[in-house]
């Protein structure tokens, strides 16, 4: 926990470091169980015209073998988690966290995310994240070497510039 390290909530709740880490993880098990899996948030997405897919990094504080946790682009250590979210941005599922050094394409792959998108028929939109995953996700033109077309530019500017997950 970054906030507050155990040692600050103890004292400031006037209980145990031990209690409060206890504390911690019946909350984080309670929140476990209330999740939904995958397919049952793929399956409530049906209903939806598109949904968003975007990766997310929450900091962590150093480890020993930190290099794992370290993201290049964000330049800090975390853990990578992909989330799904309806065209308003509300969350629909939040994937298990993987080292921040996964780029966002392979931890969606690695939890099957592309593949169970694909196999619903559902429309999903990316940053360019995910470039390359092919099936349902779509992705906007990339005009890092070339200059865009005027075609490929129109359809950048159709992608919406989704909200964040809340």
């Amino acid at each position: 926990m970054l906030v507050y390290p155990s040692a600050q909530l103890a004292a400031g709740f006037e209980v145990g470091v031990s209690t409060v880490y206890r504390y911690i993880m019946e909350a984080v098990e309670l929140l476990a169980v209330q999740a939904t899996d995958l397919a049952t948030a793929v399956a409530a997405a049906s209903a939806k015209a598109f949904v968003i897919l975007d990766g997310t990094l929450p900091p962590i504080d150093r480890i020993a073998a930190d290099r794992p946790f370290h993201s290049g682009k964000h330049q800090r250590h975390g853990m990578n988690v992909q989330v799904i979210a309806d065209p308003h941005g509300k969350l629909l599922w939040a994937s298990p966290a993987l080292p921040g050094a996964v780029h966002d394409i392979r931890a969606a792959r690695t939890h099957g995310v592309i593949d169970a998108l694909s196999e619903a028929g559902l429309a999903c939109w990316a940053d360019k994240g995910y470039q390359g995953a092919g099936g349902a996700v779509r992705v906007p033109f990339r005009g890092q070497w070339d200059p865009l077309s005027t075609g490929q530019r129109a359809v950048n500017a159709a992608h919406p510039p989704h909200p964040r997950p809340r």
